[in-house]
């Protein structure tokens, strides 16, 4: 149970707030509470800044919680705006962007993928998109994640033989490519179907995307029975498998409910002082999938705060549909709606329907929010108990709050990438994942690379946070590697002065690199052992470790993958100072290559638009 502050203390709090009452207006606005050390503390909207702020200073009629925030509170910053929705937008803004530790946060907010149909094209394409939408053409969604876009996407190639490829592809193509022959395209991009008939598929797939799968249906029923009339049991085949596609997608769906339009649903339960939030998403009566949320907040909040403060944040930054069903009523139901309304130029209204259709979707809704929150239980009960065998075997006081683990990846010495993963009691933390270009170690100078990373890690660490009260230290430092490795931590550690704060423990592959016979390396002797030790192959902390080492294998791997695959597509114009983007476009625009740059001579160049004597050149002159 959380104790009240002292009164001294919490005096002082509420008397740095009065000094600000004095000064404020009406006006509504958002106003933060600013803590030791220029920490932001809270985040809070107001219809009247001066009345809201004003409650602060009253703090025996407030929660033990807002108690010990006032007593926290050494300065206040404030914002008006011209209405309390313009307040309301504002102040999710800045939640999600400063995290205050009193305000409820989401968390693990991603984009959402859609499905984009082309326009700007004879043949239009679709694909997997995600970000702002800026070509032309249609975007279906948002779905929840990347496996349903990629599985509908894969649907709709199978049923409608839409093609996916690139522009650029598409014009370089001189025959049909595997996609052709596997029946999934028409292979528009020979000449193997009209301009008419790729828009009647486009057509039957807009349909599909816009609800009418059934009404899709009905026509490929026909065209089948038509073909096989006419004996053509090929195409009527064909239309078969379409048709059995079709029914396929509409048995798989959980929820599917015509005429229930745009809708998103979402639904409130909590259990243990945690709280879940599901997310399911409808369009044109369609499931896009659905997606669970964990959002930070104090025990006693209530169901109403948390979700209103959910909503604020979770449309941020997406769209919002027209309707939006809750599970529970909101005080702040009108200013939400007239936010959301004011944003998305269309009008949204929430509710929380108690009969009908809408009432056993969010039922369903409930159902799985429920369920989630159960899983999430489970696995954080899990994960706390490896934490606890990890810090008995390391000899920890409490529970590691933040384990770094660290892997290095080139290959041969090249597009050398350093990289660091962060987890603890509530798992990975993906957010908290960073990379390192190698920039001073020598080529496959392991230990060089290693070096180069912690330092660079600890230095800015420093540079931030020179007295160490920050929630960025670790308590366990695990190096994928062996007695090389853990001597090069150890040395940096020492030289920051980080000894007694870190516990440093290196993984080292087993004998034949087999999984289960690990060695690991420690600075302290573990349990009367030596400071090299083992594990037996089945416990849990063996297994915990194996997992951590692994995601920063996977993670180094890719960032290493993707910094080759930047340098594969350099070319030797890249080289020459003072070429941008927009000349090394038109210069292989026009030559075709870079090694036809090369071979051109001045005169060549300067015909290029854009290409100045002195630069033409210029250019010459690194070629030869």
């Amino acid at each position: 149970m959380e104790e009240a502050p002292e009164t001294e203390i919490l005096k002082r709090g509420a008397s740095v707030i009065l000094e600000h009452v004095r000064k404020l207006g009406d006006r509504p606005g958002v106003y933060r509470m600013i803590g030791p050390k220029a920490e932001v503390l809270y985040v809070g909207k107001a219809r009247s800044l001066k009345k809201r702020v004003a409650s602060y200073t009253r703090p025996d009629k407030q929660p033990i919680r807002i108690q010990r925030m006032i007593a926290l509170t050494e300065a206040m910053e404030f914002v008006q705006t011209h209405t309390e929705a313009e307040a309301l937008l504002l102040e999710s803004n800045l939640i999600k962007k400063l995290k205050p530790r009193y305000n409820v946060l989401l968390r693990d907010d991603k984009s959402f993928p859609y499905i984009f149909l082309s326009s700007d094209h004879d043949f239009p394409t679709i694909r997997k998109h995600r970000g702002a939408k800026k070509q032309k053409g249609i975007y279906y969604g948002p779905f929840a994640g990347a496996a349903d876009v990629n599985h509908t996407i894969a649907l709709l190639q199978r049923i409608f033989m839409l093609r996916n490829c690139s522009d650029s592809y598409f014009a370089a193509r001189k025959r049909p490519c595997l996609q052709y022959h596997i029946k999934r395209c028409t292979a528009p991009c020979v000449g193997y179907v009209t301009k008419e008939a790729y828009e009647e598929q486009i057509s039957g797939a807009q349909d599909f995307l816009d609800g009418k799968s059934r009404a899709v249906q009905e026509r490929y029923k026909k065209a089948m029975d038509i073909a096989s009339a006419a004996t053509d049991y090929e195409a009527a085949g064909h239309y078969r498998d379409r048709i059995r596609a079709l029914t396929a997608i509409q048995a798989r769906q959980d929820v599917n409910i015509e005429g229930l339009g745009d809708v998103d649903v979402l639904a409130l339960t909590r259990k243990h002082g945690k709280s879940c939030v599901e997310v399911f998403f409808f369009r044109s009566g369609q499931n896009y999938g659905n997606r669970s949320y964990f959002p930070r907040h104090d025990p006693e909040e209530t169901e109403d705060n948390i979700m209103a403060a959910f909503l604020a944040q979770f449309y941020e930054n997406k769209p919002v549909p027209r309707e939006v069903i809750v599970s529970h009523e909101l005080s702040e139901k009108k200013l939400l709606e007239e936010a959301f309304t004011g944003r998305a130029k269309h009008k949204v209204i929430i509710t929380r329907p108690q009969g009908g259709v809408r009432r056993r979707v969010l039922n369903f809704v409930i159902t799985n929010a429920e369920a989630a929150l159960e899983r999430h239980h489970a696995e954080r009960a899990g994960e706390e108990k490896v934490l606890r065998g990890l810090a008995d075997l390391l000899g920890l006081e409490s529970l590691p709050r933040r384990i770094e683990v660290y892997d290095n990846s080139h290959i041969s010495g090249a597009n050398m990438v350093g990289a660091f993963v962060v987890a603890g009691p509530e798992g990975l933390r993906k957010s908290a994942y960073r990379k390192f270009n190698i920039k001073q170690a020598e080529a496959s100078d392991d230990y060089g690379m290693m070096r180069e990373v912690l330092t660079r890690r600890f230095s800015r660490a420093m540079k931030e946070d020179p007295e160490m009260a920050g929630e960025n230290w670790p308590d366990v430092l695990l190096i994928d590697g062996g007695q090389g490795q853990f001597n090069v931590a150890a040395d940096v550690l020492a030289n920051f002065g980080l000894v007694e704060m870190v516990k440093l423990v290196a993984i080292a592959k087993g004998e034949d690199r087999n999984a289960g016979r690990e060695k690991f390396f420690t600075t302290e002797s573990i349990k009367g052992g030596g400071k090299s030790f083992m594990l037996p192959p089945n416990d849990p902390v063996l297994h915990y470790m194996q997992r951590l080492r692994d995601e920063a294998h996977r993670f180094a791997i890719g960032a290493h993958r993707t910094r080759r695959k930047m340098d594969m597509g350099r070319s030797a114009l890249d080289e020459i100072q003072g070429i941008g983007a927009r000349r090394k476009k038109l210069l292989l625009e026009y030559f075709g290559s870079a090694k036809a740059v090369g071979e051109a001579g001045v005169h060549d160049l300067m015909k290029v638009k854009g290409i100045s004597r002195a630069f033409a050149q210029k250019i010459y002159d690194h070629f030869h």
